[in-house]
């Protein structure tokens, strides 16, 4: 695989040109990236539809975020009256071993070769250091269901009404969700949606292990996703809470082997930069100031599984202007 260009960290994320997704820092005013960073699907008019180009921008941005040490926590939402409506079905899928590029050529492909969309985008996501929250304010089907996955926080507007809808498109589960919903919602409640297709309110029982929060309206939804990260990126170690999500998707398979790597990577923790100053504002009643990054302060057993490449990972091109 060749290896990545090097990239160049912007000084501001809200300057990007981008088509289909619209990046803000919290607060807007600010001319440099913030600690939090709204990312907002930005086809409204077309119900912020998923395509190609979309999926692209969001696996460039996330590869910025993941290295960008002043970006600590990402929210995550749609512009309008929907969270996503799925894939723009006015381009059709792609069939008998065929896909769309971006200028509208067809090209063949084989099966084991294709990577589809949704994948990439939630790979991405999945794959930053830096947690996502999702604000779902309105309806989300398909991709926009399954987008959601990967996130660390999922918070919904009542009105939201949600479909895992492949079944009735006569298509397959995608972007990862195989691996995230059963895991997520249980093996039963995963099985029951997916095989009826059915859209449920966000509230709906069969949903219940999907959301930490069901709030009033698509204001409040986005107010309390960003009150949520705010804390985070004040108040707790991104290099923990990374490692820990990573524990929990790429556990050993067993209590015993789970109890191995709780202790090779906790040992290594101890006594770190983030283990004292977790520590020391503790007694000292103030909020903590984290600073480890995993280039620095991996634990030695990092990465302990057997990684899979789908694609190549980025590196820092220049330092980000403060």
């Amino acid at each position: 695989m060749a290896r990545p260009m090097p990239l160049e960290i912007p000084t501001s994320y809200s300057s990007l040109s981008l088509q289909r997704i619209a990046l803000s820092h919290v607060p807007a005013s600010s001319k440099t990236a913030t600690p939090v960073i709204l990312l907002t699907l930005n086809r409204p008019e077309k119900n912020n539809a998923f395509e190609d180009t979309m999926m692209q921008e969001i696996e460039s941005v996330y590869r910025l975020f993941d290295l960008d040490e002043r970006v600590k926590v990402i929210v995550f939402t749609g512009a309008g009256k929907m969270f996503c409506a799925g894939w723009d079905l006015e381009l059709g899928f792609p069939g008998g071993n065929t896909s769309k590029t971006g200028t509208g050529n067809t090209i063949k492909e084989k099966d084991q070769e294709h990577r589809d969309s949704g994948g990439r985008a939630v790979l991405a996501i999945h794959r930053c250091r830096k947690p996502t929250i999702m604000a779902v304010n309105g309806h989300a089907a398909g991709i926009g269901a399954t987008i959601q996955l990967p996130a660390v926080i999922r918070i919904a507007t009542a009105s939201a009404k949600i479909g895992f809808v492949f079944s009735r498109r006569g298509v397959v589960m995608e972007a990862c969700s195989s691996y995230f919903l059963p895991r997520l919602i249980g093996l039963s409640r995963a099985l029951h949606l997916t095989t009826t297709g059915l859209t449920c309110p966000a509230s709906d029982p069969l949903l219940r292990e999907l959301y930490s929060e069901i709030v009033p309206t698509p204001q409040k939804c986005i107010e309390r996703a960003l009150e949520i990260a705010d804390d985070i990126a004040k108040n707790t170690s991104l290099l923990s809470s990374y490692l820990m999500k990573e524990m929990m998707y790429r556990d050993m398979g067993s209590a015993e082997g789970q109890h191995l790597l709780d202790s090779r990577i906790i040992s290594a923790m101890y006594g770190g930069p983030d283990n004292v100053e977790g520590v020391k504002s503790f007694f000292e009643k103030r909020p903590g100031k984290f600073t480890s990054t995993l280039e620095e302060n991996a634990p030695g057993c990092y990465p302990w599984w057997q990684e899979v490449n789908t694609a190549s990972k980025a590196q820092v091109a220049g330092k980000s202007k403060m």
